[in-house]
C-alpha cells in the first residue's frame, strides 16, 4: 500500500472539507438559534440523566458517537447547550456507540448519514431563494449538516486505506508479548489507528480481524478498544478547531472523559477479562481465551461494560469535569467571545419573582457584556498595528451580535413571566428590565457602529492629529467610568441604586461633547484638519456621547426616576 502526495493532499482536502462544513452549520445555527430550539434542548438535557439517555438515543439512532459529538460541539459553539449540559450528553453518546458495535458485531449493518447528504442538500437548497432570513439560514443549517458528513465521509476514505490491507499490522504480534508495557502499547496504538481511518467502528473492525488470525490475545483487542475510545474524541476536537472557547471545552471533556474511564479499567482490566469469558464459557460453551470465533462477542461485552461503568462512576461529576475543563481551556485574556446565559434556564422558577431574581442576574451580566465593548474601543484608540486594529474590529462585530441575541432572549423570557399572574411591583419591574436590555443593546449597536468608523479610519488611511486623539481618549475615558456606574447599578438590589452617581457623569460626558463641538468648529474654520478627518472625528465622540445617553437611561431604568424629572425638582429648590 502506497501512500503519496496526491494521498496527503487529498487528505488535506478532506479535513478542510470536513472543518468548513463545521464552520458553515455552527455559524448558521447561530444565526436561527431562538429561544425555542434552545428550551428543547435545554429540556432534553435539564438533568445529566436525561443528557446520558438523550446522547445514547441520538448515537443509536445515528449510530455515530463521532456524529453525536459533533453536533454536541455545534451546539455548545451556538450557546443552545452550556458545557455541563454537554458532558452529559458526550457520555451517553459514548455508550451509544457501542450499539454499532454489536450491530456489526451481529448483523453488519451501519447507517451511513453521507448516503443522504446530497439528498438533504436537493431539499434544503431551495431555502436558500426564501425573502425571509430565518428560512435562509435554516437552509444553511442543513446544507452545512450535509457537508459536514459528506466531509467526514471523504476524510475516511482518504486515510491510508488499512482495512482492506490489514496485514500490514501483522508486525505488531512482535510487542505482544512485553506484559503491562505491552496493553499501554496497544492502548497507544488504538488510539493512533482511530484518528488515523477516523472511526472507532473502522479501527474495531481491524481489531477484531486481528484478534481472529491470532496476532494478539484477548487483552491487548481489548487494550486496543480502549485506545478506540480515545481516538474517536478527536473528531470532536478537529470540529472544535473552528468554534468558540465553550467548543473547545466540550471536546476536551469528552477527551478528559475518555482517558480518565481508560486509566482505571486498566488497573481492573485483568479481572474484567475474566469475568467476561467465564460468562461466554458458561453461556456459549467457548472461551475467547481460547477460541477466535466468540473473541467479537466478548470484545462488545467489554465495550458496552467499560462505557456503561465509566458513565456511572462519572455523572456525578459532571461539574467536578466542566471545571478542570474550564481551568485547563482557558479563555484568551478573559474573553470568552461567547454568547452564554448564565442564569437563565428552561422554563420559568416556581414564582415571578425567583423568575425576575434571575433576569436581573442575566441583565447584569449583560452589563458586563456591553463592558467589554467600551474596553475594545480604547484599546481601538490606543493600537497603532493595522492586524491588531482589524482582531479588534473584528470582536465589536462578534459582540454586537452578542448584544441582539441577550436582548432577544431576557426579551423572551421577561415575557413569559409576565404572562402569568403579577404583583404590580413585580409588572414594574418587568417594564424596567425591558428598557434596561433594550438601552444595552442599543449601547451595542453604537459600539458597533464606531468600530465602523475606525475601520473606515484604516482603509482610508486617515490620521487623527494628537488633539483630536488627545480629545477622544478623554471622552473614552468618562465613558468607561460612566459605565462601570451602570454595571454597579446593574449588580446592586434596585430599591438601594439612585440616579446620582451616573448623573454626574452623564452630565460630564455632555459638557465635554459640548467643549470638543465648539473646538471642532473653530478647528474646521481654521482649516486645521481636511473635512473627512473632522467628519469622522465629529462622529466618534458624537456617539460617545449617544453612548453615555443610553448608559444613564439603564440607570434611570432602575431606580425609575429620570435626569428631566430631577432637573425640575432642583429648579423647584
Amino acid at each position: 500500500m502506497e501512500f503519496g502526495l496526491m494521498d496527503f493532499l487529498n487528505l488535506l482536502g478532506s479535513l478542510a472539507f470536513f472543518i468548513y462544513g463545521m464552520k458553515i452549520m455552527s455559524e448558521a445555527i447561530q444565526r436561527v438559534a431562538g429561544s425555542q430550539m434552545r428550551q428543547i434542548l435545554s429540556s432534553m438535557t435539564s438533568n445529566r440523566f436525561k443528557g446520558v439517555l438523550t446522547g445514547f438515543l441520538i448515537t443509536s439512532l445515528v449510530q455515530s458517537s463521532s456524529a453525536t459529538t459533533v453536533l454536541v460541539v455545534s451546539f455548545v459553539n451556538a450557546g443552545l447547550l452550556s458545557l455541563v449540559e454537554s458532558i452529559g450528553v458526550i457520555m451517553g453518546a459514548n455508550i451509544g456507540t457501542t450499539i454499532t458495535a454489536w450491530l456489526i458485531s451481529i448483523i453488519g449493518f451501519k447507517v451511513k448519514i453521507s448516503s443522504y447528504a446530497l439528498v438533504i442538500i436537493a431539499l434544503a437548497f431551495p431555502l436558500l431563494f426564501f425573502s425571509r432570513d430565518k428560512v435562509k439560514t435554516w437552509g444553511e443549517v442543513f446544507i452545512g449538516f450535509a457537508l459536514l458528513f459528506m466531509g467526514l465521509a471523504y476524510l475516511k476514505d482518504a486515510v491510508p486505506d488499512l482495512k482492506s490491507n490489514p496485514e500490514i499490522l501483522s508486525f505488531l504480534s512482535a510487542y505482544s508479548d512485553l506484559g503491562f508495557v505491552s496493553v499501554i502499547l496497544f492502548v497507544a496504538i488504538g488510539t493512533l489507528l482511530t484518528v488515523i481511518v477516523q472511526s472507532s467502528s473502522a479501527a474495531m473492525a481491524l481489531t477484531l480481524v486481528m484478534a481472529n488470525n491470532g496476532w494478539i490475545p484477548l487483552e491487548l483487542a481489548a487494550a486496543m478498544v480502549l485506545g478506540e475510545n480515545i481516538g474517536t474524541t478527536i473528531t470532536a476536537n478537529l470540529a472544535a478547531l473552528v468554534g468558540n472557547v465553550h467548543a473547545k471545552r466540550a471536546a476536551f471533556a469528552h477527551l478528559i472523559f475518555n482517558v480518565f474511564g481508560v486509566i482505571w479499567i486498566l488497573i481492573f482490566m485483568s479481572p474484567v477479562l475474566s469475568a467476561i469469558s467465564s460468562y461466554l464459557v458458561y453461556s456459549t460453551g467457548l472461551s475467547p481465551e481460547t477460541n477466535a470465533q466468540s473473541i467479537p462477542i466478548a470484545l462488545s461485552i467489554f465495550h458496552t461494560t467499560f462505557n456503561i461503568l465509566n458513565t456511572l462512576f462519572l455523572v456525578g461529576l459532571v461539574r467536578q469535569i466542566a471545571k478542570i475543563v474550564e481551568r485547563v481551556v482557558g479563555s484568551k485574556g478573559g474573553d470568552a467571545d461567547e454568547f452564554r446565559l448564565e442564569y437563565i434556564g428552561t422554563g420559568l422558577l416556581n414564582t415571578a419573582e425567583l423568575s425576575l431574581e434571575e433576569a436581573q442576574k442575566e441583565t447584569a451580566a449583560f452589563g458586563q457584556t456591553v463592558a467589554k465593548m467600551s474596553g475594545f474601543l480604547k484599546q481601538l484608540l490606543n493600537e497603532p498595528k493595522s492586524k491588531k486594529q482589524k482582531k479588534l474590529i473584528k470582536k465589536m462585530r462578534k459582540y454586537e451580535e452578542i448584544t441582539d441575541r441577550l436582548e432577544e432572549e431576557i426579551a423572551g423570557y421577561l415575557a413569559k413571566v409576565s404572562d402569568g399572574s403579577l404583583s404590580s411591583h413585580a409588572s414594574a419591574r418587568v417594564v424596567s428590565l425591558m428598557s434596561i436590555i433594550n438601552d444595552l443593546e442599543r449601547i451595542g449597536d453604537v459600539f458597533f457602529q464606531m468600530s465602523k468608523d475606525f475601520e473606515m479610519k484604516k482603509k482610508d488611511k486617515i490620521s487623527f492629529t494628537k488633539r483630536q486623539t488627545s480629545n477622544l481618549f478623554k471622552m473614552v475615558e468618562l465613558l468607561d467610568e460612566a459605565i462601570k456606574v451602570m454595571v454597579d447599578n446593574l449588580d446592586s438590589r434596585y430599591d438601594q441604586v439612585t440616579l446620582d452617581g451616573a448623573l454626574a457623569k452623564e452630565q460630564a460626558i455632555d459638557k465635554l461633547r459640548d467643549k470638543l463641538r465648539e473646538d471642532h468648529i473653530l478647528q474646521m474654520q481654521a482649516k486645521d484638519y481636511d473635512i473627512e478627518v473632522g467628519a469622522l472625528y465629529k462622529d466618534l465622540f458624537q456617539s460617545m456621547e449617544k453612548v453615555g445617553d443610553h448608559v444613564i437611561n439603564v440607570t434611570e431604568g432602575i431606580t425609575g426616576e429620570t435626569e428631566r424629572h430631577l432637573k425640575k425638582e432642583s429648579e423647584l429648590v
